[in-house]
Order: structure tokens, then C-alpha cells, then sequence
């Protein structure tokens, strides 16, 4: 049996090829948190990226949101060359590293960060790039206004499997309608949406958590994400509506909740401060799901293991 990824070390996590991870993400049953940052703004601690204090705070995985495959940038990074910026992220938090990709037109440059750059684009050249750098799971979403649509992602899903074989977690899915307002709400993320990506290539499926969305119930979280397991996937719930710098009691609510529905994996986005969530809600989170057994482990863990 794979041990899990929360009792793993950094070098035990180093050492996961994409199978090994997500058996390792599997056998943890419900208890894997992600956390996304953006490393091109300020960094919450200046000279510290926002990917490490969330691994302070007890993220089991890293993911990078608006990271540029043609321009890395990782604010608060020790000086090294651009295609070493996701190994040298990884050295420091021995965890494993993600970015988004986004399979949308290119937008029109007006200086709004969420302007999709042919660097983020999901795209089979810009996944290999990501494989050679270190990346081990890329995620096809969207921002939000991007203009990224479910047809898309399906499509996109199928360039990146092709092209990348066995070597990166491919996952799939919406934390909220990224500006295509048929495929708001509960249209986000459909059964139907679960089966095409499935079917496509994702190794897991993402779904809103339930209370981030209008009309999205519990429930009806819980019966996608036993769809996406019924097809072997894994599952993982989002928070992606600022809901990571909501009070602790919300995001204990909303983890409950996840947990409840079935996720494997949890993930808290990046709109708390300065590019990630509070650093109090990934502790509380952390804890809701776990307990602080689990949480300080992971906290005190040093990387050199």
C-alpha cells in the first residue's frame, strides 16, 4: 500500500512520479491540502514567497496561479536561472509544485494581471516546458473573465495527454464560472463535464467547494465527486470566490463541508493578501480536516528529511 502524502517527507515526495502521487494523495482519504499562490505580487513576508508561508501554514501542495511559462517569476525566490524556478521552490518547501494553465484566446493587454499571456496558456508546448522545469500536476482552469469554457478544457485536456504522457498529474475542472455566465452556478461543473474530462485524460476533477458558488449544495458536490470517483478519478474541492479571506468559522464550515462531499484533495485559492489566502484559514482549514496532529507534523517537518 502507497503511503500517504501526509505522513510523507520531502524526499519520500521528491521521489513520487505521477502515479506514486496520486496513489500517495489517495491513501491520505481526504485529508491533502493545496494551496494556491501567485508569485508575481508583493509577497505577504516581503522576502519570503507566498508558496513557502502557505507550506508553513500545513499545505501539503503547492499550485501557482498567473505563473509564466515564458516569464517565471517567483517574488521572494533566492536569485537562480528562470527554468530553475520550480526546482528551486520545491527545494525549499520539499512539496510538490503545480501551476495553472488556461485553454483560452489570448486577451487583449490593458495591464489587468488576469490577462491571459501565451505563457499561460494550455497549450501541449507550454506543458512540456512545465514537465522539463519540475512541475509535477498542472491544472487546466480558468481566472476569472478569462473566458475559459468546459469544451475548451476538454480539448486542452486531450493536447496535454497526448503530449505528455505518464510524466504530470493532469487536473481539470472550475472554482466558478472564469466569466462564461452559461456555465455559472450550478452549471460550473456539470456530471456530464466529470464524464468529458474523465474520459480526456484528468487524473483528478475539480469542483467548487460547496457555499463558494450560488446553488451549489453539498450534495450536489457530493454526488460529482462520486461520479469522478466511479471513474477512478480523484476529486478536488475549491475555494477560487475570496472565501480564503473569510473568518476561520467559514472556512471550518466549508471544509466540514468538503469533507463531507467526498474530496480528496481541498484547495484554498489565492485572494486573501498579497496573492494567497490568510495564513490563519490554511492553518484552520488544515485543522479541520486533520486535526493538529497531522498539521504540526507537517509544520515542524523540516525539508532536509
Amino acid at each position: 500500500m502507497s503511503k500517504r502524502l501526509i505522513s510523507c517527507c520531502a524526499s519520500e515526495m521528491a521521489a513520487l512520479d505521477r502515479k506514486g502521487l496520486l496513489d500517495a494523495i489517495a491513501a491520505s482519504e481526504g485529508r491533502v491540502l493545496a494551496c494556491e499562490t501567485i508569485g508575481a505580487l508583493q509577497p505577504m513576508l516581503g522576502d519570503v514567497t507566498n508558496a513557502e508561508f502557505a507550506a508553513s501554514q500545513g499545505a501539503d501542495l503547492l499550485l501557482l496561479n498567473l505563473f509564466d511559462l515564458d516569464k517565471p517569476v517567483l517574488r521572494g525566490l533566492p536569485p537562480c536561472a528562470p527554468d530553475e524556478t520550480i526546482r528551486t521552490l520545491k527545494r525549499l518547501t520539499g512539496r510538490p509544485v503545480g501551476i495553472n494553465l488556461e485553454p483560452a484566446p489570448l486577451g487583449r493587454d490593458t495591464g489587468d494581471p488576469w490577462t491571459l499571456t501565451p505563457g499561460r496558456r494550455a497549450t501541449a508546448q507550454n506543458a512540456l516546458r512545465a514537465a522539463a522545469m519540475g512541475v509535477d500536476f498542472i491544472l487546466l482552469t480558468g481566472n476569472p473573465g478569462v473566458g475559459v469554457a468546459n469544451p475548451e478544457i476538454e480539448r486542452a485536456l486531450r493536447e496535454l495527454r497526448a503530449a505528455l504522457g505518464d510524466r504530470v498529474v493532469l487536473a481539470a475542472g472550475k472554482m466558478h464560472a472564469s466569466g462564461v455566465l452559461a456555465e455559472a452556478g450550478r452549471q460550473i461543473m456539470t456530471a456530464a463535464d466529470i464524464d468529458a474530462f474523465a474520459d480526456a485524460g484528468a487524473d483528478v476533477l475539480l469542483v467548487p467547494a460547496p457555499g463558494t458558488v450560488p446553488g451549489l449544495t453539498t450534495e450536489e458536490v457530493r454526488a460529482l465527486i462520486a461520479r469522478a470517483h466511479g471513474l477512478g478519478r480523484l476529486a478536488m474541492t475549491a475555494i477560487g470566490t475570496s472565501q480564503e479571506g473569510a473568518d476561520t468559522d467559514t472556512i471550518r464550515r466549508i471544509a466540514l463541508a468538503c469533507k463531507m462531499a467526498g474530496a480528496d484533495i481541498h484547495h484554498l485559492g489565492d485572494a486573501g493578501y498579497g496573492g494567497m489566502a490568510l495564513p490563519e484559514n490554511i492553518f484552520a482549514y488544515s485543522v479541520a480536516i486533520r486535526g493538529v496532529r497531522h498539521t504540526y507534523h507537517r509544520q515542524a517537518q523540516s525539508v532536509n528529511r
